[in-house]
């Protein structure tokens, strides 16, 4: 399977000058061949090909005045360009035919895009040097944090640079499937805010809220970048100091979500999700919750990990009334407000905790064989947030949950 890879650059000010002018010439070259294809559909013409306008945009205009500065960059990143538009169009046509799901048309690229790509394929002899840097053509040699070790040997290289100004190269291999050794153990896993998971089995996960613990730096940096006129340097910084606090909290959550998926991936042979409707409860009041806890993310890396370790996963569907069921009995109690955590059966009058059901029904409706005795036992203590751990009483150090003698 293909995995991809990536590793924090950190070019000098030359490369970083020579990274911008390759950015800009792949944007531009993009523009161009966007234009003219725009320009033949509104007048009725056949779209020009990528070998025309690679001729065109690249080729006889690097003679021209205008666009001699495109030979400063390597031709292979203006020819990938061109192959990106390619692509851009046919998911689009191909949406329209309802052959993956829609999305709009491809748009202009803007000097402001919060992200800036550039990729190198063989053809532009890209390498890693024996000092362990990274020589792109026309760049040179740029430091590599290699924070692991490629499975093998890619074939292309992607230069990106996000809104906070970091680069990154990424890397697309291919991987041999890894085996874990065989467990009897299967789980259900229900999503929520409050926890963000519940296991079958009557585990936990209390909700990090990466987002919502950042919310009063972010706020001030957000303060301080509205006080910044138009148009200065000033703003400038300001802007990416807010960029940086963001993806600060971004990649604290997808570290979370890799450490959870790849625990709960070796710990069980099978795993079963629900389908969650995550635009629809984007639109709602809790919408600022939802999109902190990454639901999509995490349930992409279960099915991707599990696929790679040789683990079943499952996704039930969305419809599947696993709160409303009792996970003992079978009996349909019908729906329940948020704010109901507990509920007891009126069929068989067992005592049930509303997530570790929900999860219990979840993996019973994907044919997984769980015991249903976790949703009987009452709920535990809850682990606190981090920043409540170690708290004191009395001028003694406690541990959460156990009181201090």
């Amino acid at each position: 399977m293909q995995l991809r890879y990536s590793f924090r650059l950190y070019p000098n000010g030359t490369q970083r000058s020579a990274l911008a002018r390759a950015f800009g010439c792949a944007r531009v070259v993009y523009n161009d061949a966007l234009r003219a294809r725009e320009t033949a559909r509104a007048g009725g013409e056949v779209f020009p090909t990528i070998g025309d306008l690679s001729k065109l945009l690249i080729t006889e205009a690097k003679k021209t005045e205008e666009r001699a500065w495109l030979g400063e960059v390597s031709a292979v990143v203006l020819q990938q360009s061109l192959r990106d538009l390619d692509t851009a169009y046919r998911n689009f046509f191909s949406g329209l035919k309802g052959k993956r799901p829609r999305m709009g048309s491809p748009r202009f690229k803007s000097l402001r895009d919060n992200r800036q790509a550039v990729r190198f394929t063989a053809n532009a002899r890209w390498k890693i040097t024996t000092g362990k840097d990274l020589w792109l053509p026309k760049i040179g040699n740029v430091r590599v944090k290699w924070s692991r070790a490629l499975p093998s040997t890619p074939s292309t290289v992607t230069v990106v640079k996000d809104s906070a100004g970091r680069y990154f190269a990424s890397f697309v291999v291919e991987t041999d499937l890894e085996t874990l050794p065989e467990t009897d153990a299967v789980v259900g896993v229900d999503l929520g805010l409050s926890h963000f998971a519940t296991l079958s089995d009557g585990t936990k996960i209390d909700s990090p809220r990466f987002l919502r613990r950042a919310e009063k730096k972010l706020k001030k940096a957000q303060r301080n970048l509205s006080r910044k006129a138009k148009g200065s340097n000033n703003r400038t910084k300001a802007r990416i100091k807010v960029a940086r606090a963001h993806g600060a909290v971004a990649d604290a959550r997808r570290e979370f979500h890799h450490q959870l998926s790849t625990k709960v991936i070796r710990e069980n042979q099978a795993v079963a999700v629900e389908d969650l409707a995550v635009k629809g409860l984007a639109r709602t009041r809790m919408a600022k919750s939802v999109h902190d806890a990454g639901w999509s993310a995490f349930v992409a890396m279960l099915e991707y990990k599990a696929a790679k370790y040789g683990r079943t996963f499952h996704r039930i569907g969305r419809f599947e009334p696993t709160s409303q069921v009792c996970s003992v009995c079978g009996a349909k109690d019908g729906p329940k407000p948020l704010n109901v955590r507990e509920w007891t059966c009126g069929a068989c009058g067992t005592v049930l905790d509303r997530d570790i059901n929900a999860a219990v029904n979840v993996a019973k409706a994907a044919g997984l064989a769980v015991s249903a005795c976790g949703a009987r036992v009452r709920p535990g203590l809850v682990p606190a947030q981090r920043e409540e751990t170690g708290t004191h009483r009395d001028g003694q150090t406690t541990v959460v949950g156990i009181p201090a003698p």
